[in-house]
């Protein structure tokens, strides 16, 4: 067999790229009316986990509950589901 078929293949692996944790909308219904939900939340109700800092919130399911959340990023459909319940999206660095 060939040298070049006995070596095993590696992909690229881009070190600059921003990697994530992806928090749905509907989990975000377990946080009372009104409450500031920011990163340091998530991580302790345990939606957050993984060794990863930044936090992106994603718009799968849907909030029924006025909240001020905080992340690192957001979807267009999460930003336009928290806006439409009442809530507001604040990006953080």
């Amino acid at each position: 067999m060939p040298l070049v078929r006995r070596i095993p293949k590696r992909g690229f692996n881009n070190r600059s790229r921003t990697v994530y944790l992806p928090v749905n909308i509907a989990d975000l219904a377990q946080f009372e009316e009104g409450a500031e939900v920011n990163a340091e939340m998530l991580r302790d109700a345990g939606l957050a986990k993984g060794t990863v800092t930044r936090i992106k919130i994603l718009g799968n399911g849907e909030l029924g509950k006025k909240l001020m959340v905080k992340a690192h990023s957001f979807s267009s459909s999460a930003r336009e589901k928290i806006e439409a319940a009442g809530g507001t999206c604040e990006v953080i660095k």
